[in-house]
């Protein structure tokens, strides 16, 4: 559209009625029904100086006028047609307005006045427009939301101008609220009118933006999505509901009022984290779903924290409630395996049918630890594979609901971490619905000193995502922005925030005492009334329900929990099971056993890997012009399949690949992962000529292969872990991997590795086959590019170091990685890593895989696998045996050395310069956990005469010492002592100078080849 500066000089001169019939609906200016039909055509034959009120921002209002006469010259003031008339009949410039003639007493009054003068007239009605806007974008902060009326929001003390009384900051005075102003395109508060007095112009707007529900949006730079919300909340009388709606608003308030306060009854002194007031967050969510239903959601997978959960299990998921006061007895005894967790981290997954849209649907609510906004990235994982599976390209089958307390959707840095995946396109889960339980207070901690802004949703204005505030002591304010979020969600894809502003009756569990830190707030509480007994008590003056139907919905609900009670009490046996989030039928047996106990070969034929070679060292795309240096990578990937050996990089390719052919989908992410950080992988290839023009050919395989897809992620490592880990959830038939740019940054994902991937098993009967590539190695690249701290790792392991497995030989293996929490390897050869990755599919269960992944052996000259290591046959290597001369006679054989990872090839070089291939034997340990005992005592009986010793590269009190050194020792019943060779103890992972590293590098390889390092010690 063109500034209308032009509009009031020279006009092309045309009849206007004949201009608006020949250009209807040539110009859509808003959304649903608006009147501007075209675009009008002008012509710029004067300079704007000839009319000088046309100036700044009156032009965007004589613009309005000029569309508005041109599409009824009656829909204007007499003044305003005159005006346009003379311009289109070609008035020089300044002589187009004219005086209007004398008019009729009952004209006059209907006009604005007599005589107006022009340039007040386009005034005041730019302070309209002003005061307007002035509603939509700070209306929300004189809302009437919070139900205590104490409100904590700080607003920096600025005023708003808005309301009757202050229409003199707009240059208006109180004789102004009688008249009649014509309303701009950017409002709905007229409804079917154009024109309203501005006393109900105010009133409107005071209505739509200042009661029980504060809108933010008009930070939203998208025209059609702030017109959408408008509507949604401006339109007069839009906030109508039938009688049925709120008789089934009160049925849902009932049952989660009467639900908390039955728990109280019956169990008074036990933590439960209940939902007292904010019992609308029940009926919130339950018209999330149905209406979420209704537009054609099939399935919703719901995060939360402790907060509400049980009412949340009980009456939105609809868990047994049997199953849920069971939980209450402290003689309960658990049968699954592992530790089981508190009720209040437990989640559910059920199927059923929706009983407002009769559709079904399946509800997943994750389970979850107590560290808050965790599940966050999980939870949206977890979705993306579900709408990745089905085949859901655009969200409408399958969506997310996140519930968050306010103090840690304001604190919670993985919320940002969150929101930042919430629209790239690898990760987009086309839209969640964010539900705030805002208690105003965080544990004991005023919001005032928790968090900066405004606001504790600030954070969603990051993604232009819609906030609506709404008082939850208004059930059907809350029912309403409810639909209209999940409306918004299924017509643009994005995530959107309902605030809902309440207060918490107990302190931070049901055994805390509030008053000590927020007295006033607690006596204000104490007064309150409860949101069941003032909305039913508006319904029964409403007629819409009687007494004595209010009652009776009580007691049927009372009844119900009384028999499920009763019920509870004939449980003695706990089953984890029964609280599984994510179940994969068909994976286990009936039992929930696997369904055999034998891992197969992980080796392929020649002619597979041949193939798969073929495809890594070419382009399979035609007119595809790639990096010069990257031609030389691929020529050198096709000399080593010729000479039927691969690289790291190779090694990786043909475990992939294969998968892929098998009908294994292949989900690899991280930070520059398509690439690889140290240039190596090259699994997408860019041309050089066309902008975002890329190959993928690991997607060339085979013609019914399963998808692969690579994805570079955001800078993070906290969110894009959990998101990775939400997805390998969804399927157990999927390889998923993270890797970090460099292991050492794991750590700042330590919260996903430490509350779900490494104990979820245990607590949540919940197998993860996730993998991580950590990075790893002594490089002399300083202290923050060296460990990826495998020590933390090994701490964790859950396998006994002083007892040496009881199993047959030929069950060793599995039964071992079937006990264990996780897997963590330090692979030596590409070989090892590519049986290691298609094991993590073949084998009958699921286990996450931590693998410490090498820098400088990607290109080292030795680090080279033969194809006979892969082919039909071939397994995994958990230790790698010494098959150089050293094995022709053991008994001479000095000292046997124990190492993992690239610090072998140091090892083997310092060995060969000092000529001690027949009295020093190298073995490595490829598999660390579990720990291959049985193995490790084939290595120390073989060589009867020589000391044992542990080398590493990483310090003392790091890396993977003290995790080997008690189990050595076991495997050798104590027989022989474990020395070690390595550096000293250290703060810091690494030295941050070249030399020194190269210093401590030649000390401790002495150290290992010195054969009387350790004579005299005990």
């Amino acid at each position: 559209m063109h500034r209308l500066r032009t509009t009031v000089v020279r006009l092309r001169p045309i009849a206007a009625p004949q201009t608006a019939k020949s250009q209807t609906q040539a110009r859509l200016a808003a959304v649903g029904g608006a009147l501007r039909t075209f675009q009008p055509m002008r012509s710029y034959t004067a300079s704007v100086s000839a009319e000088p009120f046309l100036n700044g921002t009156s032009s965007n209002y004589v613009e309005e006028m000029y569309y508005a006469w041109l599409e009824n010259p009656r829909s204007v003031h007499k003044s305003w047609d005159i005006f346009f008339r003379n311009a289109n009949a070609g008035a020089p410039p300044g002589a187009a307005y004219q005086s209007p003639p004398p008019l009729g007493l009952a004209n006059a009054q209907a006009m604005v006045g007599v005589q107006p003068n022009v340039e007040k007239l386009v005034e005041d009605h730019l302070a309209v427009q002003s005061l307007v806007r002035a509603y939509q974008v700070r209306g929300h902060h004189i809302a009437k939301l919070d139900p205590l009326d104490i409100s904590v929001v700080d607003f920096d003390e600025a005023p708003v101008m808005v309301g009757l009384k202050k229409v003199e900051f707009y240059g208006l005075d109180e004789s102004d609220l009688d008249k009649v102003f014509r309303l701009p395109t950017t409002t709905f508060i007229g409804g079917s009118e154009s024109t309203l007095p501005l006393r109900e112009i105010i009133q409107r707007l005071e209505m739509a933006y200042c009661q029980s529900i504060g809108v933010e949006f008009m930070f939203i730079n998208d025209l059609e999505q702030c017109q959408w919300i408008r509507q949604k909340f401006e339109r007069p009388g839009i906030m109508q509901f039938t009688l049925e709606e709120k008789r089934t608003l009160l049925a849902r308030m009932v049952r989660s009022t009467r639900f908390e306060e039955f728990l109280q009854r019956k169990w008074s002194s036990e933590k439960r984290f209940g939902l007292e007031g904010c019992e609308s967050l029940i009926p919130a969510l339950k018209t999330i779903i149905d209406k979420s239903s209704m537009n054609g959601v099939e399935s919703i997978i719901m995060g939360m924290p402790h907060r509400g959960r049980l009412n949340v299990l009980a009456n939105v998921i609809r868990k047994e409630l049997d199953q849920i006061f069971c939980q209450f007895d402290s003689k309960l005894e658990a049968a699954d395996e592992g530790s089981g967790d508190v009720k209040y981290h437990l989640g559910m997954w059920h199927r059923r049918i929706n009983r407002v849209t009769d559709r079904n649907i399946t509800l997943s609510l994750m389970a979850n630890p107590s560290h808050l906004e965790a599940v966050d990235p999980v939870v949206q994982g977890k979705t993306k594979a579900e709408q990745f599976y089905c085949g859901d390209t655009e969200g409408n089958r399958v969506m997310s609901i996140l519930l968050h307390g306010d103090a840690a959707f304001a604190g919670q840095g993985v919320v940002y971490e969150t929101f930042h995946l919430s629209d790239l396109p690898s990760y987009t889960t086309h839209g969640t619905i964010h539900v705030v339980v805002n208690n105003q207070i965080g544990f004991t901690t005023d919001p005032r000193v928790a968090r900066s802004s405004s606001y504790p949703t600030d954070v969603a204005k990051v993604v232009n995502a819609p906030i609506f505030h709404v008082n939850a002591d208004d059930p059907e304010a809350v029912m309403y922005v409810c639909n209209v979020a999940a409306e918004w969600r299924a017509t643009f894809h994005k995530d959107v925030v309902v605030d809902l502003v309440c207060y918490r009756r107990n302190g931070h569990n049901e055994m805390d005492e509030p008053m000590f830190t927020q007295p006033l707030m607690y006596k204000q509480i104490k007064k309150q009334k409860g949101v069941l007994q003032k909305y039913a008590e508006k319904l029964i003056v409403e007629g819409a329900v009687t007494r004595q139907e209010y009652e009776e919905e009580i007691a049927k609900y009372d009844k119900i929990c009384e028999e499920a009670h009763a019920r509870s009490k004939d449980e003695k046996i706990l089953h984890i099971k029964h609280w599984l989030d994510s179940p994969w039928p068909g994976f286990f047996n009936m039992d929930g056993q696997p369904k055999s106990m034998t891992s197969p070969s992980t080796g392929l034929t020649e002619e597979e890997l041949g193939h798969i070679g073929h495809i890594a060292s070419s382009v399979p795309v035609e007119d595809f012009t790639i990096h010069g240096g990257l031609s030389r990578i691929l020529k050198g990937r096709a000399a080593m399949v010729g000479q039927r050996v691969c690289d790291w990089a190779l090694g990786e390719y043909m475990a992939f690949g294969s998968l892929l052919k098998e009908g294994t989908h292949i989900r690899l992410s991280g930070q520059d992962v398509e690439r690889g950080t140290f240039s190596h992988r090259h699994h997408v290839l860019h041309d050089q000529n066309v902008d975002k023009r890329i190959c993928i050919p690991m997607n060339h395989i085979a013609p019914n292969q399963a998808p692969y897809t690579v994805c570079n992620s955001s800078l993070s490592e906290y969110g894009v872990l959990g998101f990775e880990l939400g997805f390998a959830m969804a399927s157990p038939n999927a390889l998923v991997l993270w890797e970090a740019q460099f292991g050492d940054f794991h750590n700042t994902a330590q919260c996903i590795i430490d509350q779900f991937i490494c104990p979820g098993q245990a607590k949540w009967v919940r197998q993860n086959g996730i993998v991580l590539l950590l990075p790893h190695g002594m490089e002399g690249m300083g202290p923050e590019h060296s460990s990826a701290r495998p020590e933390r790792f090994l701490q964790m392991c859950n396998e006994d170091p002083d007892a040496y497995p009881k199993f047959s030989a030929e069950e060793f293996a599995v039964r071992q990685l079937y006990d264990c929490n996780w897997i963590i390897v330090n692979c030596s050869t590409p070989a090892n890593y590519f049986h290691v990755l298609r094991r993590q599919i073949l084998q009958p269960f699921r286990k996450p895989l931590i693998v410490f992944t090498p820098k400088s052996l990607l290109r080292h000259p030795d680090a080279k696998s033969n194809f006979d290591d892969m082919l039909t046959g071939t397994h995994f290597q958990r230790l790698i045996p010494d098959s150089g001369p050293v094995c022709e006679k053991p008994d001479g054989v000095k000292r046997i050395v124990f190492c993992t990872g690239k610090v072998y090839y140091e090892l083997t070089r310092e060995r060969k310069n000092r000529g001690m291939d027949n009295t020093v034997a190298i073995a490595r340990i490829e598999q660390l956990s579990p720990f291959p005992f049985d193995q490790v005592k084939v290595e120390t009986d073989r060589y009867p005469n020589a000391d044992l010793v542990w080398c590493q590269e990483e310090h003392k009190n790091q890396g993977y010492y003290d995790y080997v050194k008690p189990r050595l020792r076991t495997t050798v019943d104590r027989t022989r002592p474990v020395w070690y060779a390595g550096r000293g103890p250290a703060a810091a992972p690494a030295t941050g100078n070249k030399a020194a590293h190269l210093v401590e590098l030649q000390r401790f390889l002495d150290t290992a080849f010195n054969l009387d390092a350790f004579t005299g010690q005990s």
